[in-house]
């Protein structure tokens, strides 16, 4: 986990305990400035509780695997959220849950009502469509592509 967001003692009985507390697992971009400005205060809200299990996809060891199979590029693309059972939730619904389980969920409550809820999603379309952009980043393709090639060379046999 990325020390900047934990800041709990790492041993083994607490790991254990947060991995079987966790309500909703949330995939963030450690890379993204709003994003991290988000992940602080939930951090903040949630405590030492371990209610919700914080993942950064930008991290080098994201493993897809261990998250419903929800690649880097597919997370990137809008908020995802997971359920201890494997239920995925994306876009309003995951900050809702999020919310929910932090004990705000009167935050995003309106977002329930059908006509706001679409409005809620359509406007956070934009934002995820337009975020990297938006936060002074190169688009996904270049993302991407940099990271294919951090994992393809080491600094011993890379020259850039």
């Amino acid at each position: 986990m990325n020390p900047k967001i934990m800041n709990i003692s790492t041993s083994k009985q607490n790991k254990k305990s947060l991995e079987l507390s966790w309500k909703i697992k949330l995939l963030y971009d450690g890379d993204c400035p709003l994003c991290m400005r988000e992940v602080r205060f939930l951090q903040k809200k949630d405590g030492d509780r371990g209610l919700v299990n914080l993942v950064d996809i930008a991290d080098n060891n994201y493993n897809p695997e261990q998250h419903c199979g929800i690649d880097y590029e597919t997370a990137m693309e809008r908020i995802h959220a997971i359920l201890p059972d494997g239920t995925i939730l994306t876009d309003i619904e995951a900050f809702r849950y999020v919310y929910e389980v932090l004990g705000m969920g009167w935050v995003y409550a309106v977002t329930k009502l059908p006509v706001v809820g679409k409005i809620a999603n359509w406007v956070y379309g934009i934002w995820a469509k337009f975020r990297l952009s938006l936060t002074g980043r190169p688009d996904i393709r270049t993302i991407i592509a940099g990271r294919e090639a951090d994992k393809k060379c080491s600094s011993d046999t890379c020259n850039y």
